[in-house]
């Protein structure tokens, strides 16, 4: 039970507060129920590559060996994150805690989409901190979440990045598993996104709660006629702002099949790229595309695809 309260959020939204209460399976707090992973990355001048230093995790969450199969960047640690478990369970703490430094470059993804089962007690959370210093970059592109009919997730990320550094985080939401049915059958999901600086002063706070059941899910300043929202973060030297922010916009309008737009985060510290559709493999290669225009700007190098079966 010591792991508990360091893989559970600080601030539970009262709106999950009504879900607490003991679970039929294993308990919050037992083996299995509390997921870690912890992982660092620095340049290796002897290797001329990126490693990880230090790494580790406890079931259900692990971590792939890197790979370096990027043409343009081989310097560049490709991870995957993998969960045995297929999928997040009520009563689940999950805490990652991400570190790059001295130079490191990678890119890191999931094995999959985030699965959030149904719950008929209690509620799962996830903590993801990611610290990212000096001249180093990282992209972290996750796969959907796909919340299930019943289910209840509250998910907080931090983003710390260092002035001179380079973070591309992003995050998708699908209704649920449409082929069965479930379209919009969730109780909650709850996603919150903080931005900060290495010493943790706070450049953006981003919230976003779904609560189908009480909410006109289609309704205009919701999601209108779409289904799939995508959030893209975008933390980079103020050079590179304006720049972005004119290349991703204009990539944006020529697609009639996205809604969506960037902007300019506060003191120019980055930028916030929304996205609404009714694809998931759609928004997901906008997604890449995206990462394609940041890789070329910030580091003149091509972004090449992502090797997933």
């Amino acid at each position: 039970m010591t792991d508990l309260k360091f893989c559970e959020p600080d601030d539970i939204p009262s709106e999950f507060l009504k879900y607490e209460g003991k679970i039929s399976q294993l308990e919050v707090g037992k083996t299995g129920k509390v997921g870690l992973l912890k992982l660092k990355l620095e340049n290796d001048s002897k290797k001329n590559r990126t490693v990880v230093t230090e790494q580790y995790s406890k079931v259900p969450l692990y971590i792939q060996k890197a790979l370096y199969y990027d043409e343009s960047l081989s310097n560049m640690a490709h991870l995957f994150i993998m969960s045995p478990s297929g999928g997040v369970l009520q009563g689940d703490r999950y805490r990652m805690d991400i570190s790059l430094a001295n130079n490191a470059v990678s890119h890191i993804t999931t094995q999959g989409a985030t699965r959030i089962y149904k719950m008929d007690s209690n509620y799962a959370t996830q903590l993801i901190n990611i610290n990212v210093g000096k001249d180093c970059y990282l992209e972290f592109i996750p796969d959907q979440i796909i919340p299930y009919q019943h289910s209840r997730y509250y998910q907080k990320v931090l983003l710390n990045v260092d002035p001179s550094a380079s973070l591309i985080y992003s995050e998708i939401i699908v209704p649920g598993r449409v082929a069965m049915g479930e379209l919009f059958s969730y109780d909650i999901c709850y996603l919150k996104t903080i931005g900060r600086s290495i010493e943790q002063k706070i450049k953006f706070i981003d919230s976003c709660m779904l609560k189908p059941k009480n909410q006109d899910m289609n309704m205009l300043g919701i999601l209108g006629k779409h289904t799939v929202l995508a959030s893209v973060y975008i933390l980079a030297k103020k050079k590179y702002v304006d720049v972005l922010n004119q290349k991703i916009n204009s990539m944006l309008k020529n697609n009639d099949e996205i809604y969506g737009g960037s902007s300019i985060l506060p003191d120019d510290s980055g930028l916030l790229v929304r996205m609404l559709c009714n694809s998931s493999e759609l928004i997901k290669t906008e997604i890449y595309s995206i990462v394609r225009i940041a890789r070329k700007e910030i580091l003149n190098a091509n972004f090449t695809s992502i090797r997933k079966t």
